[in-house]
């Protein structure tokens, strides 16, 4: 069976994954970008991973940072994540954040875990970055988080959950 582009991504397109924005604190101001790829790697040391395009223009710049915050985008994110996925936006213009050591904080995010690089990996057309996770934190009360999947956001809800 021959896998193309277009097979890859309607067979992948059935996996939801949650939606994120990865900040950091650059050298001109705040920098982030959105990434749906991200994966936790390792309990000890508490390791994660994100695979941004080699393409992007944003991930060396939050590379050269050394440091940076996953962002849990909420379900009332999606705009959000439009603007952060969107080449050359004014992407945190109107979002409202708070400051941290890794990276800017999404105030209203589900939850944040700020992580320092630590490895990166070449994979194809994206570079799978690990990172050391080193501060993290979910949001209280709990708000559902925003997912992507089969083209479109939406949002989880637990069965028998109100």
């Amino acid at each position: 069976m021959h896998v193309n582009d277009k097979s890859f991504r309607r067979v992948f397109s059935h996996l939801p994954t949650g939606v994120t924005v990865v900040t950091a604190n650059g050298a001109a101001g705040p920098v982030g970008m959105a990434a749906n790829s991200v994966v936790s790697v390792s309990l000890d040391p508490p390791l994660v991973l994100f695979c941004p395009a080699k393409s992007s223009s944003t991930w060396p710049q939050i590379r050269s940072a050394g440091a940076f915050c996953i962002n849990v985008l909420a379900v009332h994110h999606e705009e959000v994540t439009r603007r952060f996925a969107a080449r050359g936006a004014a992407r945190f213009d109107g979002v409202a954040y708070d400051t941290h050591p890794a990276g800017p904080r999404l105030t209203d995010a589900v939850a944040w875990v700020a992580c320092e690089l630590h490895d990166e990996h070449d994979a194809g057309d994206h570079t799978i970055v690990v990172a050391r996770v080193i501060d993290i934190e979910a949001r209280r009360p709990v708000v559902e988080p925003l997912v992507f999947c089969r083209g479109a956001y939406g949002s989880f809800r637990q069965l028998g959950a109100g």
